[in-house]
């Protein structure tokens, strides 16, 4: 059969098949063609809608996601300087609004009058709250951090009469400088020669960085990662094994050194010691768990507050010579006061007097510069009990969590000036003299009822370990090194810092000691 000389009629049934199925299959096309146009439409739409909101929220509000999206990306890349880019485009105040599914809504501010409001005239209005504590208890319990109410009132109670007894004062300042100038004693050893990886202090990192990651993190969905023991959650769990350990250790040993101690022996003075005298509302003496409480947040208080602040302090000296040579001078010229003292010490180490650390004006300004830029809580949470009104009129409902963001307060313009962002120590000094800032413009120590208890040993402590440090090297930063923060619950450095030290000499130093102060 020859197909090519086959001759094809169509019925006039067929063709119109033929015609009704083109047109139908014609205006299927237009119509797929018409529903994909009209789903682009809906997307431009939602998109335009969404952006047009940032100028006036802050952040682009999406559909079911909320400001999700934006945050992702702050996490990204450096969340502190993502936040303060909010808040100097919405005058220091801003609300976050988190996916419809989710508990992520919170207020977030930088405004001294709010903080003030929220810190001392309405203190009972805004307490740490159920949501902070359920967020941190599996590492801070019910330890001061974490505690409202009358657990806290006790630990607070407690605490500051121990600060602020002529005891603890001795016993602090001697455990300071022997962690000064013998550094290889009885401590973690965490800057031994080689830098060793310590266990304890790695756990304790590793755990407040999987912590705040909570925060950013819908409860629900942390909550079963932690009942599967994945990802963050997994982390988490093996880093407080090892906060435990150490703890635990801490108080075994302590209790044996109380049971074999002498009455005639030199009592110990430190918060350990003095809650393991104390009793609980039943008359009993406080549990392991309680005290292990009591270890973690006082460690993450006094270890991790100072430690960090250091780090920062020196980096910035490191990109601000001259701020370091007025430092210099400053030290030097109060050794010149000394008989003798403007030579080296080559028999002993010379070692700072109590009233010459206090005299450091100049390098109490440049650690409170260095804080205010970079403070070791960068951000801290509150909760609303009863609705109320922040002073610029932001409205606060019931049940708000209100998140204050410190880091952000140091790059407002409207709080320190068009310079806010330059490490400049001379606005802290009038006259010479160290003048400290509002607790709610300056909030790197907290304020009213919360104001940190430790503040001014902290300050004493930080003084004098750098002066200590400056007097006798130069701390070069090595070159190229990454210095960016990590997300956690203090400003740690992703990387640390990774330094050198040149040694002074005795014709470097001399200069400086002529110098008035």
């Amino acid at each position: 059969m020859n197909i090519n000389s086959t001759n094809m009629t169509l019925s006039p049934s067929s063709s119109g098949y033929l015609a009704r199925n083109f047109l139908s299959h014609g205006l299927l096309v237009l119509l797929d063609i018409q529903i994909i146009e009209l789903f682009m439409a809906v997307i431009v739409f939602v998109t335009i809608h969404s952006l047009r909101q940032q100028k006036r929220q802050g952040l682009p509000v999406w559909p079911f996601l909320g400001m999700l999206p934006s945050l992702l990306v702050g996490l990204q890349v450096d969340m502190y300087e993502w936040i303060s880019s909010v808040l100097c485009r919405q005058n220091g105040t801003f609300v976050f609004k988190g996916p419809w599914f989710t508990n992520l809504n919170c207020v977030v501010t930088s405004d001294p009058r709010n903080l003030e409001h929220l810190l001392k005239t309405k203190f009972p209005n805004f307490p740490k709250g159920e949501y902070f504590r359920n967020t941190v208890q599996d590492l801070l319990g019910n330890g001061i951090f974490n505690a409202d109410d009358e657990i806290w009132q006790r630990q607070r109670k407690t605490a500051s009469i121990e600060f602020h007894s002529a005891k603890f004062r001795n016993l602090t300042t001697e455990s300071l400088l022997e962690l000064v100038h013998s550094p290889f004693g009885v401590d973690p050893g965490c800057l031994s020669l080689g830098l060793p990886e310590i266990p304890f202090a790695q756990a304790f990192e590793a755990a407040t960085e999987a912590t705040v990651t909570r925060f950013v993190t819908p409860t629900l969905i942390w909550k079963a990662m932690r009942h599967l023991n994945l990802g963050t959650e997994k982390k988490l769990k093996e880093s407080i094994k090892g906060v435990d350990q150490f703890a635990d250790e801490v108080i075994r040993t302590r209790k044996k050194e109380l049971s074999l101690q002498s009455e005639d022996k030199k009592q110990r003075s430190d918060l350990l010691t003095i809650f393991m005298g104390l009793k609980d509302e039943r008359g009993q003496p406080f549990s392991d768990k309680f005290l292990r409480d009591i270890c973690v947040n006082f460690i993450l208080a006094g270890r991790d507050t100072s430690s960090v602040a250091l780090s920062w302090f020196f980096w910035l000296l490191n990109r601000n010579p001259a701020v370091e040579e007025r430092i210099l001078a400053e030290i030097c010229g109060i050794v010149g006061e000394r008989e003798g003292g403007n030579k080296r010490e080559n028999e002993s180490p010379l070692i700072f007097r109590p009233e010459e650390v206090k005299k450091m004006a100049y390098l109490q300004a440049a650690l409170s510069e260095a804080l205010r830029l970079y403070p070791s809580v960068p951000v801290d949470h509150k909760e609303v009990v009863e609705d109320d009104v922040f002073p610029d009129g932001t409205v606060l409902k019931k049940g708000t969590k209100v998140v204050y963001a410190i880091y952000a307060m140091g790059r407002m313009e409207g709080i320190w000036g068009k310079d806010c962002r330059e490490f400049k120590p001379e606005r802290w000094l009038r006259d010479g003299r160290f003048m400290s800032e509002s607790a709610y413009k300056f909030t790197a120590f907290n304020g009213g009822p919360r104001l940190c208890l430790g503040k001014d040993f902290a300050y004493y402590q930080m003084k004098f370990a750098a002066a200590s440090i400056l007097y006798r090297y130069h701390v070069k930063v090595v070159e190229n090194h990454p210095v960016i923060p990590k997300l956690a619950l203090t400003m740690y450095m992703k990387y640390g810092l990774k330094v050198k030290l040149y040694r002074r000499d005795q014709l470097e130093l001399q200069k400086f000691f002529n110098f008035k102060h």
